[in-house]
């Protein structure tokens, strides 16, 4: 009598789940989603995005609560010309583009539809021209005048303020610690003014009249010597308000950054470990003490974009602060909303890169991200 027929289960055919079952698939994918909501990048991302939708929210109805509207201007200035009241407004009506009986939730609404198509308007006063080419045509002026001096002053800034603190008592250390009490505390228009009244008009060093604009308007654009040495030319007085108005601010920073990093253990360490001065100092207590200094630079880099509206407006620099205090005189509602889009994205990434420069500066910042993660 023969045994009946026996079977056996392998490994292979146990009753695994099935890697292709669209469940097991779908709950992975979830996970995954799960683990990228909760990753530091994403959470840093999501808070940016909602900081630039209510400071863009805010700025909206707040230049609308200002008093006087793109027509009111428009006509008083007709008005001052000599024009009567009904034609000064059938001619600022026939210019402008812009309905002032359309209510503010309906505008509202048309400037965050054009916003998600990449739209920022067009302008009030300007004849219909664009938001996003008036902002592309004079960002460049900007970025190149004040970013220039944004780099000089924070290197000059850092490399006194870290001498400052590393040789505190010293000669160096009185003089430049008065001077840069002093420039710190003097608003950028008030020292513009000052160098223009001192050095221009009375030791008539430079003429201030051939200093106002960007450019040499006789000189036609390209990359020549000619017309780049006119840029830097008539940048060369903004470029100096802006790093004698700032370097003050950097140095004293610094210089108490650097000496409470002195106090720290890993320099006397280092110190004990007969490591050269040197060393100790750039890589150490020069590394350290910048730390401190990277957020605010980061919110400078994004303050860049705006520029500085008083000082291109006292030289007429073709830049965007000067054609926000253009904007914001005549009231161009659209332009102003772009303008002030730009910079709040600008301070936003700025900030979030200076978050990830910090990490790769300290890995202590990136052991405590992993860590919350």
């Amino acid at each position: 009598m023969s045994a009946a027929p026996t079977t056996s289960l392998s490994p292979r055919s146990a009753a695994t789940p099935d890697s292709d079952d669209p469940q097991q698939t779908a709950l992975t994918s979830i996970q995954r989603l799960r683990r990228l909501m909760r990753g530091y990048f994403f959470q840093t991302l999501l808070q940016g995005l909602l900081t630039i939708w209510a400071v863009t929210t805010f700025t909206f109805f707040l230049i609308r609560l200002m008093p006087g509207s793109p027509f009111e201007v428009l006509t008083e200035r007709y008005i001052r010309q000599g024009m009567n009241f009904e034609d000064a407004y059938r001619a600022a009506a026939a210019l402008l583009d812009f309905d002032p009986n359309k209510p503010v939730l309906l505008q509202y609404g048309d400037f965050i539809g054009g916003l998600l198509k990449g739209d920022l308007g067009k302008s009030i006063t300007r004849g219909g021209v664009p938001v996003l080419d008036i902002i592309l045509t004079y960002l460049p002026w900007t970025l190149f005048c004040v970013g220039l001096a944004l780099i000089v002053s924070f290197t000059l800034g850092i490399l006194l303020g870290l001498a400052m603190g590393y040789w505190r008592g010293s000669w160096l250390d009185n003089l430049v610690t008065s001077l840069a009490s002093v420039i710190s505390g003097i608003p950028d228009y008030v020292m513009a003014l000052l160098i223009v009244l001192i050095f221009g008009v009375q030791l008539g060093w430079f003429k201030v009249g051939q200093m106002r604009g960007g450019v040499d308007p006789t000189i036609p654009p390209g990359f020549t010597a000619a017309y780049i040495g006119s840029v830097l030319q008539y940048a060369s007085l903004p470029i100096l308000i802006y790093v004698l108005s700032t370097i003050g601010t950097w140095i004293l920073a610094m210089k108490s950054s650097t000496i409470s990093t002195l106090g720290e253990d890993y320099i006397t360490v280092a110190q004990a470990r007969g490591l050269s001065p040197r060393r100790v100092l750039m890589t150490y207590i020069g590394r350290n003490a910048m730390l401190p200094l990277i957020t605010r630079l980061a919110i400078n880099v994004g303050l860049v974009v705006g520029g500085s509206v008083i000082i291109e407006q006292l030289f007429l620099y073709p830049g965007l602060g000067n054609n926000l205090y253009v904007a914001i005189t005549g009231r161009d509602y659209t332009t102003m909303q772009g303008i002030f889009l730009v910079i709040t994205i600008a301070v936003v990434l700025s900030n979030i890169f200076a978050d990830l420069v910090i990490g790769w500066l300290d890995p202590r910042v990136r052991v405590e991200k992993k860590e919350n993660t």
